[in-house]
């Protein structure tokens, strides 16, 4: 019995050493890196000329002074209107630039809109829905440098989260935090 519980202890002792050790090494060789800690997005606004990088995400929770910053880049550049962006959809936008590895600002063609915009572009664009999501800070049109418009498409799809329209004649992607569909 007194063997048996050496041995126990013995094993225990192991155990806890191995993850004391696993603990001090550094994340890398278990596969993680950096943006296991932060996020970072890019955006550069083609109707103000704008630009902003920010790390909107770290150590486990929503920055808010950035998340400030990123209110006002997506705006509604016709009224000047901010509104709360939706979490959700930064951590989209987040999820599918990693997934496409790049480093290149967000072109915001459409963030936020308010009522009066959204109600304008309604009655004289085809295809903005009375309701959009955009309203709520969950939809915003984009493309981005360097990457085909169909695979900035696929990537979006890809993540299975919210709606994904397909505008190639104009040249942007929707991508919204709302149920999930495509178009």
């Amino acid at each position: 019995m007194a063997f048996e519980q050496a041995m126990d202890r013995r094993a225990f002792l192991k155990l806890g050493g191995a993850a004391a050790l696993a603990a001090a090494l550094p994340n890398t060789l278990f596969g993680s890196t950096a943006d296991a800690y932060e996020k970072t997005l890019s955006f550069y606004n083609i109707h103000t000329g704008e630009s902003l990088k920010t790390t909107f995400w770290a150590e486990g929770s929503f920055i808010p002074e950035s998340l400030v910053d990123i209110n006002k880049i997506l705006r509604d550049y016709r009224t000047g209107t901010e509104i709360a962006m939706d979490t959700e959809l930064l951590d989209l936008l987040y999820a599918i630039r990693t997934k496409l590895d790049s480093k290149e600002a967000f072109h915001i063609i459409s963030g936020y809109r308010s009522p009066k915009t959204n109600a304008m572009l309604h009655n004289n664009t085809s295809g903005v829905a009375k309701k959009s999501l955009h309203m709520l800070g969950q939809a915003i049109d984009i493309n981005l440098p360097g990457t085909e418009l169909s695979m900035l498409r696929k990537a979006a799809v890809s993540e299975k989260v919210g709606g994904v329209g397909y505008y190639p004649d104009s040249h942007f992607v929707h991508v919204d935090s709302g149920r999930v569909r495509y178009w």
